[in-house]
């Protein structure tokens, strides 16, 4: 790989078996030599007039969408097998898009490489196709588990990520003799256990459940020749990094190490820099920017609002006909738990999904939501990250995020894949200012404010309207069952509160004036009776009980 900062040099490649593609950018040029299909086994330095540079600590290549190659590219051009050329056309991939364009010939090279692109630009593609070329050589149809070792590690932060990875990795690898399995928590072991132990060379797992099978003991880390982290920089966070530190111990010095992601902070970026080897930087776009397909907007709303704010948004939609999915975000398990039960009695079938729900029910939950059967999807940052679910046409930040990369990685769940989508915020002013200033700071721009229409926080209105619809009903069945006249119906109209007015009675017993009685004076009672209220107030006398033990003692 040649690679200059200024002017192009152009190094002769006199095999005619090896194919160059050219990849300009701004202010340098990158070439890469790719052998030919029928010699995709062969490694590119042992190609005639391979130089490998010898400097590449400050290689880094950067294209914007305006700045994207001007050749057209296809996959056949990497040299890929066409084994995996075929899953590629089955899966209806046509060319590469910019990630995947600058990643396969670096990750081909054997280079380390940190990548950041927008999301749902095909990041997983630009490398687990690579690393399948690069491990065919390696493939084999034995039925000894020794002969499939893991080979490549893919780490993921979330389970769900996981699983997409897995699914996906599964799909590219169909037609050849390559292993792969995935691992992560909430779920069984043992069928875990069973598929590692039969031998895997493409392992995805998520870093506590992998460090569970390594004190089991069932699977073996010592000849990972290329380690992948997807979502680098949550992996890199605090909360994984004692694990990921605990992994990276237990693989071999001599290794591939790739970081993919859609964000990468400053401090991000140092501490990647002790796991990776005089790395090439791929940014596709600016760094931290969101995609231009999805359309932003902030509403303003009062506190204890905020549940009202998005029934209202969720139901406009689907009066506007537009679709009524929707992916809604919260900071807090409780609050998820709490906004889907609020959204399901207005009406809306929704579902939660966070860390404290099982994997079945997480994923019981996804399956569902992607086969349309759930309208609103409530969750934490869980489904923040990687998760690919096609046509999604919106995105609700019910809280803004503490982490302005979170908000990124958020909104990218819509306008995936060239579609376009929506993103729409609520903002509290006073609790928000300064989360959402962050998150304008990061992805450099302002993100339109817009106001909601007919927007009823309290219901007061709502209750109004069906307050009038029932005094309507009410009026109509009386008139119906009375039989009134228009005269009478006329009268009620008129007089306040539809009520009819009091009107005395024409019987003049009710305009007399009050006349009292004569004094009331009780009939005397006689003997007889005096006797009998006598006899009625006595008690018969109590029957002799028998003792327990001895029997009713005896008369002296």
């Amino acid at each position: 790989m040649l690679l200059t900062s200024q002017a192009p040099i152009l190094a002769s490649v006199r095999d005619d078996r090896a194919r160059a593609v050219m990849v300009e950018s701004k202010s340098l040029i990158f070439r890469a030599i790719h052998p030919l299909p029928g010699l995709s086994s062969r490694r590119v330095s042992d190609c005639d007039g391979f130089a490998p540079c010898t400097d590449t600590s400050t290689m880094t290549m950067t294209t914007t969408q305006d700045q994207a190659p001007a050749a057209e590219q296809t996959f056949e051009s990497f040299g890929l097998d066409p084994r995996i050329l075929r899953a590629l056309t089955e899966q209806g991939y046509t060319k590469p898009t910019p990630i995947q364009a600058q990643a396969i010939p670096v990750v081909l090279l054997g280079k380390d490489v940190m990548g950041a692109a927008q999301t749902g630009t095909g990041k997983t593609a630009g490398f687990a196709l690579p690393i399948i070329q690069r491990l065919l050589p390696l493939a084999n149809a034995s039925a000894s588990p020794a002969r499939h070792p893991v080979r490549a590690l893919m780490l993921t932060p979330t389970r769900e990520l996981a699983d997409q990875v897995y699914d996906n990795v599964a799909r590219y690898a169909k037609h050849t003799d390559l292993r792969n399995t995935v691992v992560f928590g909430g779920v069984d072991m043992n069928p875990q256990t069973d598929a590692l132990r039969r031998g895997v060379e493409i392992l995805v797992a998520t870093p506590g459940r992998l460090l569970d099978h390594v004190q089991q003991k069932s699977v073996n880390l010592s000849q990972v020749q290329m380690l992948v982290l997807d979502e680098a920089d949550r992996m890199l966070d605090m909360g994984f990094l004692p694990d990921l530190q605990r992994i990276i111990n237990l693989l071999p010095a001599q290794r591939q190490t790739l970081l993919f992601s859609a964000t990468f902070s400053p401090e991000i970026k140092k501490l990647a820099s002790s796991y990776l080897k005089q790395p090439v930087t791929i940014e596709v776009a600016r760094s931290n920017s969101t995609n231009e397909n999805v359309r932003q907007v902030v509403y303003q709303v009062q506190d204890g609002h905020k549940q009202a704010a998005v029934v209202h948004l969720l139901k406009q939609r689907a009066n506007e006909q537009q679709s009524r999915q929707c992916i809604v975000f919260v900071n807090s398990k409780i609050g998820c738990s709490r906004l889907a039960r609020h959204l399901e009695r207005e009406g809306i079938n929704a579902a939660a999904i966070h860390g404290d729900k099982t994997q079945t029910e997480r994923m019981q939950t996804l399956d569902g939501f992607k086969n349309g059967t759930i309208d609103a999807l409530v969750a934490t940052d869980v489904a923040a990250r990687g998760l690919d679910i096609p046509a999604m046409p919106c995105v609700i930040n019910f809280d803004l995020p503490f982490s302005a990369e979170d908000y990124v990685h958020r909104i990218g769940r819509t306008g995936r894949a060239g579609a376009s989508g929506d993103a729409l915020s609520i903002f509290v002013p006073g609790n928000d200012d300064r989360l959402l200033a962050d998150i304008e700071k990061l992805i450099k721009r302002s993100i339109p404010r817009g106001s909601l229409d007919g927007f009823d926080p309290t219901g007061e209105r709502a209750r109004q309207e069906d307050s009038d619809r029932r005094r309507a009903r009410t009026e109509v069945r009386r008139v119906r069952d009375n039989g009134e006249g228009e005269e009478q119906q006329r009268r009620r109209r008129t007089e306040p509160n539809g009520r009819q007015a009091f009107r005395p009675s024409d019987d003049p017993f009710f305009s007399r004036p009050y006349e009292p009685s004569g004094s009331y004076t009780p009939a005397p009672k006689t003997e007889e009776q005096l006797a009998a209220a006598l006899t009625r107030g006595r008690q018969a006398p109590k029957r002799p009980v028998a003792a327990l033990l001895g029997g009713v003692p005896r008369k002296s």
